[in-house]
């Protein structure tokens, strides 16, 4: 960390998958709301590639390799943050992945396909949340964002990508489950859902541009002191579980 460093004073971000889709606008609008952005890719050359789209923004933006599933790449993009900028004050868990083949039924999966899901969908937000709640803590100031979905909601649950389901209500648990643990702080955890978005895993026909899509993220993750944590949003307002 260099003393004086004016970088020092002003927020920062980290955006796991984030070289494209909505984790790539979820970058451009932070960078212009004044935030220095970690655009986090699982290939570094792609995020440098995307960050090159950033125009003018991209001075306030640095790519770092990170596979969510690993916990040596969580600890050491932790601590590059910590050294580039000694704060971390928000977090978006963008990355995920959609394996279930198209109309597959729980039973027909293959076991391999839940474990892999579960592994990027769930447990790799845990172990990033893990590795950089700390520097929130330190500053006692953080604002986590689940990208979930409304295909996790036990309230409309239904046939279809089982194996995707499953883990998008076992995150929103764990933002359930976060958000009371940190409760005592000012550390704020919710989950969003998009929408059915036009990006390469929503498909052309979707409803959602990624503009509107990423909305919702940087709304919580610039929440006020009195915002909601433990919470499920679309577009800015709540639904249920």
């Amino acid at each position: 960390m260099v003393s004086g460093n004016p970088v020092m004073s002003e927020r920062v971000a980290v955006v796991t998958g984030a070289n494209r889709g909505i984790g790539f606008e979820i970058v451009r609008q932070l960078a212009a709301a004044g935030f220095r952005v970690v655009l986090g890719s699982r290939d570094a050359a792609k995020g440098r590639g995307a960050r090159a789209h950033l125009g003018g923004l991209a001075e306030r933006v640095v790519v770092r390799r990170l596979d969510v599933t690993s916990e040596a790449e969580a600890a050491a993009l932790a601590a590059s943050v910590e050294r580039l900028f000694g704060r971390c004050d928000v977090l978006v868990n963008n990355a995920g992945v959609l394996l279930d083949p198209k109309g597959s039924r729980t039973l027909d999966l293959e076991p391999e396909v839940f474990r892999r899901t579960l592994d990027a969908n769930v447990l790799g937000p845990i172990v990033v949340t893990k590795a950089l709640v700390p520097l929130m803590r330190r500053h006692r100031y953080g604002r986590i964002v689940n990208m979930s979905s409304g295909l996790g909601q036990l309230a409309d649950m239904g046939v279809g990508t089982p194996a995707y389901r499953i883990s998008k209500t076992a995150l929103n648990a764990f933002t359930r489950v976060l958000a009371a643990d940190l409760a005592e702080t000012n550390i704020k955890v919710n989950s969003m859902c998009p929408g059915w978005v036009r990006t390469d895993m929503g498909g052309p026909n979707a409803t959602t541009g990624v503009a509107e899509a990423a909305d919702t993220a940087v709304w919580l993750a610039t929440l006020p002191d009195d915002g909601p944590s433990g919470g499920f949003f679309r577009e800015r307002q709540p639904i249920d579980w």
